[in-house]
């Protein structure tokens, strides 16, 4: 039993975090405010005063913690926390100057950093707050929907802030930003590039981000790398939200998302940099954001873009090493985490076993089932998707779109065109101007979309996959899928056409509906929109901004929905049953 001695310590540390995280949360609030607003010079002046003593507070918390708690903290806690101190404290040093301008760390006295500060002491401290994540109020369906209902709302609220946009935005059209952004879709009623400032655009930034791995996956791991451990019920949801296999593996799984995310997310920003001409822009800062943009909306499947016609633009319509890094971000974003890191695991095993064996320190031994059927089922599927696309783009599209293209640039655009429409949405031709043939191959791309637990959309190549081979074993006259040596489980079967079913009836429903509002829209234009919203793809014909306000409610639910998924909803909605111990008698439905 722990002393009274430890109980006062454990009370007093949770009264601490309390009262930093309630001082925190109002600098916050300021930081909108200050971003959003011009501020006067005493507002400004006041507003910096907060910050500082926020950060200030936050110093004496993390201290006190540390020695009340009586507790050895792990050596990256207590590197992360002197790294977060020091950084406070040269921050408030500087703004009180304390420290003279030809100081080596007075590249950080712009206000950008103190904000940063003051966001990361907001972090730390609700980091360790006890959040409770109880099944009785919320199942995890409930929660991953809440989650990205939350971000929206509060991302249409910054996006009209004034200083976000150049003139104004209606409710309607932050709503429908908010959304494409969070559902990471890519479809725009107005202009990222020129509608909105390097501050609204940034915020877009965070909103993809966030969206395309989910606010639980950040606010579940800090919590945990801080605390150093959570609660059975709240692992147990998040075991649910991030389709681990197992509870141990749940804060494992965060920690690789999370770290190969922002790995892959900084490569291809720094290949992209580097792939760009100067000429196009003002600094090396526009450069520098240009990169880091559209490698995030790249990898998170996004398909934002701060050029009015994508990668179309006239100066990178022939970047093709700048086509070819996008492609090489969003078809990793869409593979889906859990078959990223199968198949490097995979291959590291391959390399290390055979090095291992050319160097006669042991025999190498094969692992058969080292990639596993889902992996190879998402793989197999994916490339043939891609090949396939890509072969039938270049031939529908040669005398086409792709003839301002020569020799290896229409391959590269063909490709491009092959695979983006699978939940990307960058464009490097002219939509518009495409064939009916290559419309048609498009939409089944849009459907089809991403991969299970990626950040694209669409019914999942996984789904695909399992309605091909169902009808392939029914036509052979077995009544079991079987491939690869293994058995389908019969709810993979299942849940793969219930998805089906889901998708076919949101999207009858909302061409019906927007066909209605717009009725001076081709059927065509509606139908491109709706499958391009539902897969959380971006591309358009061009009527996106045309569209009433109706038919862009319309567009707003669809994405929402393909974002979660409408079996997702119907989870969270219906009420489930325990499983019975009984079967009623089995009889056969007359099908065909």
């Amino acid at each position: 039993m722990p002393s009274e001695l430890s109980k006062h310590a454990l009370s007093a540390v949770s009264r601490l975090t309390s009262l930093s995280f309630w001082i925190c949360l109002p600098a916050v609030l300021l930081i909108l405010f200050d971003i959003g607003f011009e501020q006067s010079l005493p507002y400004q002046a006041w507003i910096e005063g907060y910050y500082l003593f926020t950060l200030f507070f936050a110093i004496l918390a993390t201290g006190l913690r540390h020695v009340i708690n009586g507790k050895n903290p792990r050596i990256k806690v207590l590197l992360v926390d002197f790294i977060l101190v020091l950084f406070f404290a040269i921050q408030i040093a500087l703004h009180l100057k304390l420290i003279p301008a030809a100081s080596v760390v007075y590249f950080f006295h712009e206000m950008v950093w103190l904000r940063l500060a003051v966001f990361a002491a907001f972090v730390r401290e609700f980091s360790i707050l006890r959040i409770l994540m109880k099944k009785t109020y919320l199942n995890p369906a409930q929660l991953f929907i809440l989650s990205f209902f939350t971000i929206i709302i509060i991302g249409s609220f910054l996006l009209m802030l004034p200083r976000a946009t150049i003139g104004s935005i209606s409710m309607i059209d932050a709503l429908f930003t908010s959304t494409s952004a969070v559902c990471v879709t890519g479809l725009i009623v107005v202009d990222t590039g020129s509608y909105f400032t390097t501050t609204g655009q940034t915020i877009i930034l965070i909103l993809i981000q966030v969206g395309g791995l989910g606010i639980m996956t950040f606010a579940s791991y800090f919590s945990y790398f801080f605390r150093g451990g959570s609660s059975y019920e709240n692992q147990f949801m998040l075991r649910d939200i991030t389709n681990s296999q197992k509870i141990v593996e749940v804060f494992s799984t965060l920690r690789q998302i999370i770290f190969v995310t922002f790995i892959i997310e900084g490569l291809g920003a720094i290949l992209i940099f580097f792939s760009l001409d100067e000429v196009h822009f003002e600094s090396i800062t526009d450069k520098l954001f240009f990169a880091v943009f559209h490698s995030i909306s790249a990898f998170c499947n996004a398909g934002f873009s701060t050029l009015p016609n994508s990668l179309y633009e006239l100066p990178y319509r022939f970047n093709y090493p700048l086509h070819l890094i996008v492609a090489f971000l969003f078809i990793i974003g869409g593979l889906g985490f859990p078959i990223v890191f199968n198949l490097v695991r995979y291959v590291w095993q391959k390399i290390l076993g055979r090095t291992l064996h050319l160097l006669k320190i042991r025999k190498y031994a094969y692992v058969p089932w080292l990639l596993n059927l889902n992996s190879r089922i998402v793989l197999i599927t994916s490339l043939i998707l891609t090949v396939g696309g890509t072969a039938l783009f270049y031939s529908f599209e040669c005398n086409n779109t792709l003839q301002e293209h020569d020799g290896i640039g229409k391959v590269v655009t063909a490709f491009f065109g092959a695979t983006t429409p699978r939940t990307a949405g960058f464009n490097s031709i002219n939509t518009s101007s495409l064939q009916f043939s290559t419309i048609m191959i498009i939409f089944l791309l849009m459907w089809i979309g991403a991969s299970p637990a990626s950040t694209g959309g669409g019914i999942k190549t996984s789904t695909f996959a399992i309605a091909t081979l169902n009808f392939i074993s029914l036509a052979r006259g077995k009544n079991r899928i079987e491939v690869f040596r293994r058995e389908i489980a019969d709810i993979s079967i299942r849940r793969a056409f219930a998805i089906i079913s889901l998708s076919l009836m949101v999207l009858g429903m909302a061409i019906f509906l927007i066909s209605f509002f717009d009725n001076d829209k081709d059927l065509m234009s509606i139908a491109f929109e709706c499958f391009s919203a539902y897969s959380t793809v971006g591309l358009s014909l061009g009527i996106t901004a045309g569209l009433s306000t109706s038919s862009k409610i319309i567009i707003i639910l669809v994405m929402f929905i393909g974002r979660v998924s409408m079996l997702t909803i119907m989870i969270a909605l219906v009420k489930r049953v325990s499983h019975q111990g009984y079967h009623y008698p089995g009889e056969e439905i007359l099908i065909n």
